[in-house]
């Protein structure tokens, strides 16, 4: 197959699950409540293996292909996204999904949104609840492994345009490090303000007094014990 004929990116995997593992189509993000609210009971999934949901996601995405510039609805977006991901699954192909939808859909918007699909839940959820912008969120898909990760952190807590994604997504696929591009845009991976008790700051700080450690030191010991 050619890049246009491809239906994944690759099933890169590392120790850190990078990609989607839910069902194409399933509207896990979409229909919780504590994410989209009230707009949960409007969640439409689609099958790949259905010839109705197929023909479903093949009207929707041209739909949405009409009413992407300028919309701020990003579960909207989001189920676009999963409309794009099922039809390519469901008929082989990024071409043959771009004739199926049909109008002016193309091999490149489809494969843009599929692989927005298939970010992993918890950048989807940040997409959802409008942390991070739909068209971030494309580029952020452009990159693999734990890269999507450190740059989906990024545009929460280093407040990166969507420019700035764009760019750091073009400089790590031409191999440049992730940490080296978000540095040198003022993000350093690894960086989060928390808030925590009082009483756990207090005793945070002392026992890092008395271990001539740093507190993030032994946060990050801690944490290394609770995420295994």
């Amino acid at each position: 197959m050619t890049d246009d004929d491809s239906v994944t990116d690759g099933g890169r995997r590392n120790s850190l699950p990078a990609d989607r593992e839910e069902p194409v189509g399933e509207p896990v993000v979409r229909a919780d409540p504590a994410v989209t609210g009230e707009r949960a009971r409007e969640a439409v999934g689609f099958d790949p293996d259905d010839p109705e949901s197929v023909a479903e996601a093949a009207e929707t995405v041209r739909a949405f292909s009409e009413n992407t510039i300028g919309s701020e609805d990003n579960v909207y977006m989001l189920r676009g996204a999963a409309a794009c991901a099922a039809l390519v699954r469901g008929v082989g192909s990024y071409k043959a999904a771009a004739a199926r939808a049909g109008g002016d859909v193309s091999v490149s918007f489809i494969r843009k949104w599929a692989r927005v699909h298939d970010l992993p839940q918890a950048v989807r959820r940040h997409v959802a609840r409008g942390h991070i912008a739909p068209t971030a969120a494309k580029h952020i898909a452009r990159v693999s492994g734990p890269d999507r990760f450190d740059l989906a952190w990024a545009v929460l807590d280093g407040d990166l345009t969507v420019r700035e994604v764009r760019r750091v997504a073009s400089e790590v696929n031409d191999g440049r490090p992730v940490a080296d591009a978000l540095t040198e845009r003022g993000v350093r991976p690894g960086r989060l303000e928390l808030s925590i008790s009082t009483a756990h700051y207090r005793e945070l700080r002392r026992r890092a007094s008395l271990e001539n450690r740093t507190p993030g030191d032994i946060a990050d010991e801690a944490l290394d014990d609770y995420l295994g």
